[in-house]
C-alpha cells in the first residue's frame, strides 16, 4: 500500500502530546481541548462512514462559522470525503447551480436556511441534508453523538481529492478547483516553515471558513503547528484588538487591518507580543501598510494566493531573507515556479525581462489538479508545459520582489472576496427594460474595490437605478452587488464595439473617496 497521504493524518500527527490542552478557546469563553477535536471529528466520521457514502462522495457545507463547522471539515477528511464548502451569503441561485454541478451525497446548511436548501438539493438527487447551527445544534450533531468517538483516518493517496472550491468565471459559470490532499499538505508545510512557525504561538482566527484564506491558510497553520486558536465567529475589530495581548499571529484581508486602525486600542503595547501580521485575498494600499508600521511596530507581511493554487509568493518572514516591501507581494514560496510572460504580436510569449509586465503562470506541488468535470477549461488555462495561467498580471524587479499590477478578465476584490462583473451583468441584463450594462471596480477605502453598475435601457423603458441594486441583493450575495448604479444612454466604446471598461472606472474612481 502507498504511504497514507491524507492530510487529516498530518494534522493530528502534530497535536501536542496533551491532548486536554486549550486547542480552541471561542470568543465567548468555551474552551475545546485537542481530544475534543480528535473525539468530535471521529464522531462526526463515523456518521458518514454509516451513511455509505460513494468513494469520493462529495459533502457540501454552507453554515455559519462555528468551532463544530472546522470538526465537520476536518471529519470529512478524515473520512475520506471531499470537502466543498460555500459562501454562507449565497442566495437560490448560486446554491442551485453549486449543488446542481458538484452532485453532493451530503448537504449540511444552517437551520434558518433549510427551508430552501433543502428542497433545492434534494431535486438534484442529495442523498443526505443536515443541518449545524452556530450555537453548537443541528440534526448534524444530533446524529453523530449517537457514533463512536474512536475512528481509524481513512487510507488517501496524494491525488486524491480532498476539497472543491468553486471560483467564479469571467463567463459567469463557476468554476470547481479540485484540490488533493498533496495540493494543501505541501503548501501548509512550506508557509508552517516560511512563516517561522514556533511553539508557543496562538492565532486570532477572525476569517470566515468557506475559502483558501481562513480555511486553509489559517487553521492548516495552527494545526500544522498544534498551535491554540483564539476564535471569533464573526469579525469585531475591537475584540480582535483586546486580545492581542494573549496572541502571537494574525491573519486577515486588508479590510480587517483598516478597521482596526480605527480602534483607539490598537497601540505598540497590545501588539507587543504579537510575532506575526499577514495579509492577503487583496492588494493592501500602501497607506494602510505604512499607518499600520507607525500604529504598532510591526510590518506587515503581505502574501498572494489563489482558490487553484493555495499560497504562491510571500514577504520574507526573516530580515535575514530581505525587508518587507509594501506593494509587493514578496518571493515565490519553495517549491513554487513562477514566471511572467509577456504575449507576442504572433500568438507566443517570451520570458518578461526585469521589471516588465506580463502575465503570471505558476506550477509547483500547490497547484490544483484541474476545474471539476471541465476538461476543455482545464487544458485552456495550462500551458504545454504545465504552468496555470493564473490570470493575474505582474513583474519582478532586480531583486526577485513581485508586484501584481492588475488583473486580466476585470476581477474586482471586493473585502477580500473574487467578484466577477459578467456574473453581475448577466443578472442585470435579464431584469425587464435593461439594454445593456457594465460592472467595473472602483476604489473604496474600506474594502479596497467595491462594484458599480452602468446600464443602459431599452428604447422607451424607464428604470430606476435604485430598484436594480434593491433587485439585485434579493438574488446575490451581498459582496457582489454592486454599491452604485448608474442609468446612462449608451456605453463608452473603442472602434470594435467593445465597452472601454477603464473610461468607466475613471469615470467613477473617486465615488466612494474619504473626504
Amino acid at each position: 500500500m502507498t504511504t497514507q497521504a491524507n492530510l487529516f493524518a498530518a494534522l493530528r500527527a502534530a497535536f501536542p502530546a496533551d491532548l486536554d490542552a486549550v486547542a480552541v478557546e471561542t470568543d465567548d469563553g468555551l474552551l475545546y481541548s485537542w481530544r475534543d477535536l480528535d473525539r468530535a471529528s471521529a464522531m462526526l466520521a463515523n456518521l458518514f462512514t454509516a451513511l455509505e457514502l460513494t468513494p469520493g462522495a462529495r459533502i457540501a457545507v454552507q453554515v455559519e462559522k462555528s468551532v463544530e463547522a472546522l470538526m465537520l471539515y476536518l471529519a470529512t477528511l478524515r473520512a475520506g470525503y471531499v470537502f466543498l464548502p460555500l459562501n454562507t451569503a449565497y442566495r437560490g441561485a448560486e446554491i442551485a447551480y453549486f449543488i446542481g454541478n458538484a452532485e453532493p451525497e451530503v448537504v449540511v446548511c444552517s437551520s434558518a436556511n433549510a427551508e430552501w436548501v433543502g428542497p433545492i438539493a434534494l431535486a438534484a438527487g442529495t442523498r443526505h441534508v443536515f443541518t449545524l447551527d452556530d450555537d453548537r445544534t443541528g440534526t448534524l450533531l444530533e446524529l453523530a453523538a449517537q457514533c463512536s468517538d474512536r475512528h481509524t483516518v481513512v487510507h488517501k493517496d496524494e491525488d486524491d481529492l480532498a476539497a472543491i472550491l468553486y471560483t467564479s468565471g469571467t463567463t459567469g459559470r463557476s468554476k470547481g478547483a479540485m484540490l488533493t490532499h498533496r495540493n494543501l499538505l505541501s503548501n501548509a508545510e512550506v508557509l508552517k516553515d516560511y512563516w517561522g512557525w514556533t511553539e508557543g504561538d496562538v492565532l486570532i482566527h477572525a476569517l470566515p471558513i468557506f475559502h483558501v484564506h481562513g480555511l486553509f491558510v489559517a487553521i492548516h497553520g495552527a494545526l500544522l503547528n498544534g498551535s491554540k486558536m483564539i476564535w471569533l465567529n464573526k469579525f469585531d475589530p475591537k475584540r480582535v484588538v483586546a486580545r492581542l495581548p494573549e496572541a502571537t499571529v494574525f491573519m486577515g484581508v486588508p479590510t480587517l487591518y483598516v478597521r482596526m486602525l480605527a480602534e483607539p486600542g490598537l497601540t505598540k503595547k497590545a501588539c507587543k507580543r504579537m510575532r506575526l501580521f499577514i495579509a492577503g485575498s487583496a492588494p493592501l494600499l500602501i497607506e494602510t501598510f505604512h499607518a499600520w508600521q507607525q500604529r504598532t511596530g510591526h510590518t506587515i507581511l503581505e502574501r498572494y494566493g489563489m482558490s487553484e493554487t493555495a499560497m504562491l509568493t510571500s514577504n520574507p518572514y526573516s530580515a535575514v531573507q530581505g525587508e518587507r516591501r509594501g506593494g509587493t507581494v514578496g518571493f515565490a514560496l519553495p517549491g513554487v515556479n513562477l514566471r511572467v510572460r509577456v504575449a507576442e504580436d504572433n500568438g507566443d510569449s517570451r520570458e518578461a525581462t526585469t521589471g516588465e509586465i506580463g502575465n503570471i503562470e505558476v506550477d509547483g506541488p500547490n497547484v490544483f489538479a484541474g476545474y471539476w468535470r471541465m476538461p476543455e477549461k482545464t487544458k485552456e488555462e495550462f500551458t504545454s508545459d504545465g504552468f496555470f495561467k493564473t490570470g493575474d498580471v505582474g513583474q519582478i524587479d532586480g531583486l526577485g520582489y513581485i508586484t501584481i499590477v492588475g488583473r486580466s478578465k476585470d476581477l474586482i476584490i471586493s473585502g477580500g472576496y473574487n467578484v466577477y462583473p459578467a456574473e453581475i451583468e448577466g443578472f442585470i441584463n435579464e431584469l425587464p427594460g435593461v439594454a445593456e450594462s457594465a460592472v467595473v471596480g472602483v476604489p473604496h477605502a474600506d474594502f479596497g474595490e467595491v462594484g458599480v453598475a452602468v446600464v443602459t435601457t431599452k428604447p422607451g423603458a424607464v428604470i430606476d437605478a435604485d430598484a436594480i441594486v434593491a433587485e439585485l441583493k434579493a438574488r446575490l450575495a451581498n459582496f457582489k452587488v454592486p454599491k452604485r448604479c448608474f442609468v446612462v444612454g449608451e456605453l463608452p466604446r473603442n472602434a470594435m464595439g467593445k465597452v472601454q471598461k477603464a473610461l468607466l472606472r475613471e469615470q467613477h474612481k473617486g465615488l466612494f473617496a474619504r473626504a
